[in-house]
């Protein structure tokens, strides 16, 4: 049986734990799995004050979750598997997803690990001397030669897509070459903000395809606000200008002299004058 000082313990602990998921609006879980400890501790750094990241037992994190007010955290119970990191946060969850994931960095992939990117082995000199090095570069389809006194790979050779597994000889291969296939660092599983579930995959915004679309809609409802000429802060000035553009015309068009159209107006009228002597010069009699 667990002595008195045990149990006080890990009431202790349910109390703390129950004390941050009530204190951040935003609760998230990170997998641990393959995270340097020397990275984890530079994250900690970077987001000190925005972030409160915590390793926690997940038996006592479930019974904290049981015990609190917040009844929308039990939807994070199933994420209690593993070694996980429980990020207490105020922050937008996307932004904090963004943050994590520019924390990333390469490295060397393990047997086992999954390619974080397409991974091309280039053309070139490998800087390594003929020998059992040739077997092992043609086994994972590495096209090779000999070229003064080294193995060369022959073309850009793609060795593995983004998501597939590496195998024990493709990592050997890669580390040899020097080439970092995959990404270490911390990706949410998921995260409760403010009483909404989202899950790591709904994390991943591509910032780039992003931006162009907010652009492309920007520029759809700039045109569209012209065309019904529904004056904002963004377009006042170009309304005005075609206003005063389409005004011009009318009163050019209906011979409404002002101090802008007056100009124009005797300019037209001249050349009206002209036109008219010119046909009236064809039509006269010849003598």
């Amino acid at each position: 049986m667990p002595s008195q000082q045990v149990l006080e313990e890990k009431s202790g602990e349910i109390d703390a734990i129950k004390a941050l998921l009530m204190e951040y609006k935003a609760v998230g879980i990170a997998s641990l799995q393959k995270v340097r400890a020397t990275q984890l501790q530079e994250l900690k750094k970077s987001l000190a004050g925005k972030v409160h990241m915590k390793v926690l037992k997940n038996t006592l994190t479930r019974l904290a979750i049981e015990n609190t007010k917040r009844a929308e955290l039990k939807q994070l119970e199933k994420y209690l598997e593993g070694p996980n990191l429980f990020l207490f946060t105020n922050l937008n969850p996307f932004k904090l997803a963004l943050l994590l994931e520019r924390g990333k960095v390469k490295t060397f992939a393990k047997a086992g690990d999954t390619a974080a990117m397409d991974v091309v082995v280039p053309a070139g000199n490998t800087g390594q001397p003929p020998g059992p090095i040739i077997s092992q570069l043609n086994a994972v389809g590495l096209p090779t030669r000999i070229e003064s006194g080294s193995v060369w790979v022959s073309k850009d050779t793609l060795v593995a897509k983004k998501g597939e597994v590496i195998s024990e000889s493709l990592a050997s291969v890669l580390s040899k070459l020097g080439i970092k296939a995959v990404e270490a660092g911390l990706s949410l599983k998921a995260i409760i903000d403010e009483g909404v579930l989202i899950e790591g995959d709904q994390l991943k915004i591509d910032i780039d395809a992003t931006r162009k679309s907010l652009e492309q809609s920007q520029g759809e409802a700039f045109a569209l606000s012209l065309s019904i000429a529904y004056p904002t802060a963004e377009n006042i000035t170009m309304l005005l200008q075609l206003a005063h553009q389409k005004a011009y015309a009318l009163a050019l068009n209906a011979a409404v002299p002002t101090k802008d159209t007056i100009a124009d107006l005797i300019r037209k009228a001249h050349m009206e004058m002209l036109s008219l002597n010119s046909a009236l010069e064809k039509a006269a009699p010849k003598n």
